[in-house]
């Protein structure tokens, strides 16, 4: 039998078109959902990455935050040490100083005087004595004048008891001679 094809070639060629038209659009959107998915996946794994690099930096400046206070803590107790070393050491450099002083304080002593009481506060030191004469006071703050081991005595007073006069003085303490 013959076929008759009643349609005009233009519609088949229309509806062809609009076939391709449209099966065309659904690939361009399936490719669009896919890239879109595909991009938006891609951004998440992207934020990820840097979620888990931000909680890897703040971890790290954390355990380097309490690094710096054990380093403050140690630089405390390192100048706590220091200070008291530098408190030793200068003791121990005065050491030899007391006993200098008081083999000065010997060499000084006129006859006819001695010592009742020595009392250091800081550098000053305070000489209560008894002494026959007033000479004998005055010797003593000559000699203690003339001495590089002491400054110049402060006389602060001078009473008499029944054979002797009683005497306060004060005295600077030096570190004795300068040695060039």
């Amino acid at each position: 039998m013959v076929k008759i094809n009643l349609r005009s070639w233009r519609e088949e060629r229309d509806e062809q078109l609009q076939k391709k038209f449209f099966t065309g659009l659904f690939i361009a959107v399936i490719v669009a959902v896919i890239a879109v998915l595909g991009a938006g996946e891609y951004y998440n794994e992207q934020i990820q990455r840097q979620a888990v690099r931000s909680s890897f930096i703040s971890t790290e400046i954390n355990l380097l935050k309490s690094k710096l206070k054990e380093i403050e803590n140690l630089k405390k107790l390192k100048d706590k040490r220091l200070a008291r070393l530098q408190t030793i050491k200068k003791l121990q450099g005065d050491r030899p100083l007391i006993v200098r002083y008081f083999d000065e304080l010997v060499r000084v002593l006129p006859d006819e005087l001695h010592y009742s009481t020595l009392r250091r506060s800081g550098d000053i030191l305070t000489i209560n004595g008894l002494a026959n004469r007033n000479q004998n006071v005055s010797t003593l703050m000559r000699n203690l004048n003339a001495s590089p081991w002491f400054g110049e005595p402060n006389l602060t007073t001078v009473g008499s008891q029944q054979l002797s006069r009683s005497f306060n003085l004060n005295v600077q303490l030096s570190k004795g001679p300068k040695v060039d």
